[in-house]
């Protein structure tokens, strides 16, 4: 096993030193000239920090090669990295600043203005093109597989980010089973939509340096043009994705997934979200000898923690599983008594492994809310990752996804899961996306649509007829309302604070 995610670098760098590593709309590199920059930025770094280890480094530009090469040099250099959004509110940088305390700042084009220490601050331009190379650079080696290899930032219920801390050993370890599962190799293409701060991104970039294979960064612009996303994924030779399901969706619900033929295509993974079969079973259709799997995992587990290969057919209105426990990692389904569930018996997923956290980063108090004993052993210290999401087991002994335990709502005395309103509502012919609210004050269910480009004639009414028919009546939204498209949050998912608030605002609610 190995110790140090640059690794898996150096492993590639000596046998495939020639073959192209990073592709994006500016340039592309071969796994030698990257080993090359990532050294250049691990010297500035030690040049003008000194022999700092286990230290956080923030990333502040747009997504491109030049991430990828500053997360890899702050590593090399025996640091870790934490990306920032270019779009993020100043405001929110100012918290995470003030959370992370950060030794060194990389930036883009403009520097970060919230950042005091104007010089631990250098764009990248400046450190490829002025920095001498120091060899040999060993300070990667003083690092141990349970320091810290990145921080994401995820929301706070309290509006305050919480940073998750992930250490090499998780990475390696998901790296590699991601490896033994899905047998990706150097013929792999990857086409990655995820930003890199979010942690689908993980899998893009590790699975890249273990396997020597080819990561594309297709431009996010393309995801708005479904037909120029189809031309460029057959045009790049792209035979792999790792999409959250929006993306996928939005390429089913265009039609043109029979008339484009992805002539590359092998593998479409997917995560962060559920995926509605009706669009599912459209990639299916097309792509029958196509491998599909539905990968699910919080952040705070590194990425993934259960996946479910599709392996069966499923009708459109029907729940994908997200199947079982990847290796070295187990899950616990605990009723509210913190005892395993019985038979379907609902309960909250809860996850032991070498996937977890090191934690929220300086906020112990979150932390021990969140990473907790596990109730189930009291012999000796072991750790649980609480998610907070609703599962049970279906007949198969599958895992299936009920909803978030803040989306299940007490309503006329009855207990109800937002996310089953949505995965009926999802299966009605013409829509294209749902998205179910709760407003706690006046006791009503409210129910977004989108619907489908040609199905603009789509009525509430129909909606609600259709839904009486699959809901019981206590289930039924006290509202429906139909927009051309759903707002998206940073990472592609539907906002739905966004859409709690817009429903105050609207005069028909």
């Amino acid at each position: 096993m190995k110790k140090n995610v640059i690794e898996y670098l150096i492993d590639s760098v000596q046998k495939y030193p020639n073959k192209v590593a990073l592709v994006d709309k500016n340039r592309k590199i071969t796994f030698a000239e990257l080993d090359y920059e990532v050294k250049k930025v691990a010297t500035a770094i030690l040049q003008t920090c000194g022999p700092i280890k286990n230290q956080p480094i923030i990333v502040y530009m747009k997504k491109s090669i030049d991430c990828i090469v500053s997360f890899l040099g702050i590593v090399y250099s025996g640091n870790f990295y934490s990306p920032i959004d270019i779009k993020m509110p100043q405001e929110r940088i100012g918290k995470i600043l003030d959370k992370l305390h950060p030794a060194f700042v990389i930036y883009g084009k403009n520097p970060l203005e919230t950042y005091e220490k104007s010089d631990c601050q250098m764009s990248f331009e400046q450190i490829v093109s002025s920095t001498q190379l120091a060899e040999p650079i060993n300070n990667f080696r003083r690092v141990l597989d349970t320091d810290p290899v990145y921080v994401l930032f995820t929301s706070g219920s309290t509006g305050q980010p919480k940073g998750v801390s992930i250490c090499h050993h998780a990475v390696i370890d998901y790296t590699e089973w991601l490896h033994d599962v899905f047998q990706f190799d150097e013929h792999t293409v990857f086409g990655n939509q995820a930003p890199f701060y979010f942690d689908n991104s993980i899998l893009d970039i590790y699975s890249t340096l273990k396997n020597a294979s080819t990561l594309n960064i297709i431009p996010t612009q393309m995801f708005l043009l479904p037909n120029n996303l189809l031309e460029y994924l057959n045009s790049s030779e792209i035979n792999t994705l790792f999409w959250v399901p929006t993306a996928l969706i939005n390429l089913a619900n265009s039609g043109l997934l029979s008339k484009i033929r992805l002539e590359n295509i092998e593998k479409v993974l997917f995560c962060g979200e559920v995926m509605p079969n009706k669009q599912l079973n459209i990639w299916r259709k097309e792509y029958p000898s196509v491998l599909f799997a539905n990968l699910y995992g919080p952040t705070e587990i590194t990425d993934v923690c259960t996946y479910y290969i599709v392996n069966r057919d499923f009708s459109d209105d029907e729940p994908l599983p997200i199947g079982k426990a990847c290796e070295n990692t187990e899950i616990l389904v605990l009723n509210d008594n913190n005892l395993l569930v019985n038979g379907d018996e609902v309960g909250e997923l809860c996850v032991r492994g070498a996937g977890l956290s090191l934690g929220y980063y300086r906020d112990k108090e979150k932390t021990a809310q969140a990473f907790v004993q596990n109730p189930l052993n009291n012999r000796y210290h072991e750790l649980i990752y609480r998610t907070g999401d609703l599962v049970k087991y279906n007949e198969y002994g599958e895992l299936l996804f009920i909803g978030r335990k803040d989306q299940q709502i007490k309503h006329q005395g009855y207990r109800i899961e937002l996310g089953e309103i949505e995965a009926i509502s999802s299966a009605f012919n013409g829509l294209e996306r749902v998205c179910a609210v709760y407003d706690d004050k006046n006791e009503k269910i409210t129910l977004f649509c989108s619907v489908k480009d040609g199905c603009e004639g789509v009525t509430q009414k129909e909606i609600y007829c259709y839904l009486k028919k699959h809901l019981s009546s206590y289930m039924l939204p006290s509202s429906i309302f139909i927009k051309k498209e759903l707002p998206l949050n940073i990472n592609g998912k539907i906002d739905r604070i966004s859409l709690k608030e817009e429903l105050y605002k609207r005069k028909d609610y």
